[in-house]
């Protein structure tokens, strides 16, 4: 155990929205009927504590009680993270060393809270606990405590977007845009994929953005069909398809966009056709996206106007997801766009939404992407694609 003083911490909220945090977590454990929990997600740990660390990635975590005590469990390799950026002061220390034990260091913290024979929540679905530390867990405090699966507690209850996370929101989507100018202005035949995502990812961090907990991928020809990044940079051709998914953090919240630069001479009216339906799609979308609807709806709206252009055999079965602050691997984060989502949307929601086609017979893709705000009305766009077709310059 060790203490980490009174240290000025790099935090980007204010104490008092920390506390109405904390509140808002003890009294999901009152609800839930829990007495504690074991926070291993470090996006849950970043908003109650502002704990800024991939240290989670090796082992760590959070304990919670009921009356709002907590305490890091970390490695010595954090503990600068700790006192750099959390405010919790109580950490106890795991020492690595062949075949020490997590277990006991995981038991002694929640005996110092008085968990023995009580209920302590814990989340299965989370990269920062590895599915050997669980098992260890589950069948080492089994008798000792009630492990109860509360994934979503936290999460949960950070869907809904504070002002001040909205504000980073806002300033991620702005470098967004500026990374998508980049991409526009360095894309054209012969130009290297490496040196545009140079100048994109330049353009992120010139402007004090995150990098991204994603890959964004790109990808020209047969590769600009795939989503997710692939490694090997290529050359743009002519008569080309060059798909870009770009996306930034700002105090790790993050926006995103998507689009696709066509190169000439030729263009394929094909690619017109579908960029017309996107762009029909991302509409129909937008206009869903309103408190009271159901997720489900955003997606229907999708699938439906794609269907009436007869693409559906082209889409994807995902057409968005929500996004907040996240570390790799992933920036996406449940609720995930999807036929029969029965999640509400309600104001200060964030959403990513993509409309992307991917035709395998034709070896033609398309895409349209856009992040936006749930207000009271229509949704706020704050990452923002051209609706003409995009053809690169000569």
């Amino acid at each position: 155990m060790t203490s980490m003083g009174t240290t000025t911490r790099s935090v980007h909220f204010t104490p008092e929205e920390f506390a109405d945090r904390t509140r808002l977590a003890r009294e999901a454990l009152d609800e839930h009927e829990l007495d504690g929990m074991l926070i291993s997600r470090i996006e849950d740990q970043y908003w109650l504590t502002g704990l800024d660390t991939d240290g989670f990635c090796i082992f760590g975590g959070l304990f919670l009680s009921r009356d709002g005590q907590m305490t890091h469990i970390a490695r010595t390799a954090d503990v600068a993270s700790i006192r750099y950026s959390s405010l919790c002061d109580d950490v106890y220390l795991w020492i690595d060393g062949e075949g020490r034990s997590k277990l006991e260091v995981v038991r002694r913290v929640l005996d110092r809270h008085q968990m023995k024979g009580k209920r302590v929540g814990i989340q299965t679905d989370t990269f920062g606990l590895l599915p050997d530390v669980f098992l260890q867990l589950r069948d080492g405090l089994a008798g000792w405590c009630e492990l109860v699966e509360a994934s979503g507690l936290i999460r949960d209850l950070r869907l809904i977007k504070s002002s001040r996370e909205l504000e980073y929101h806002r300033r991620a989507g702005t470098i967004t845009d500026l990374m998508q100018e980049a991409a526009i202005e360095e894309t054209r035949p012969g130009a290297f994929e490496g040196g545009i995502m140079g100048r994109i990812w330049y353009t992120s961090f010139a402007n004090d953005g995150d990098p991204p907990a994603h890959r964004p991928p790109i990808g020209n020809g047969p590769s600009a069909l795939n989503v997710r990044y692939t490694t090997k940079r290529k050359y743009v051709g002519n008569n080309d398809q060059v798909t870009f998914e770009v996306g930034a953090g700002y105090r790790h919240y993050h926006a995103a966009e998507m689009f696709v630069i066509l190169t000439g001479p030729r263009i394929d009216p094909r690619h017109l056709r579908m960029h017309e339906a996107c762009v029909e799609a991302l509409a129909a979308v937008q206009k869903v996206l309103r408190p009271g609807k159901l997720v489900g709806d955003v997606y229907e709206a999708h699938r439906a106007t794609f269907a009436r252009h007869g693409y559906e055999h082209a889409i994807l079965r995902a057409c968005g997801y929500t996004m907040g602050a996240t570390w790799p691997p992933t920036w996406m984060e449940p609720p995930m766009i999807v036929e029969g989502s029965s999640v509400e949307l309600r104001p200060n929601m964030t959403f990513f939404t993509h409309m992307i086609l991917t035709d395998h017979d034709t070896g033609l893709t398309m895409s349209l992407g856009e992040q936006v705000i749930v207000t009271d009305n229509e949704p706020e766009i704050i990452s923002h694609v051209p609706r003409e077709p995009l053809i690169a310059r000569s």
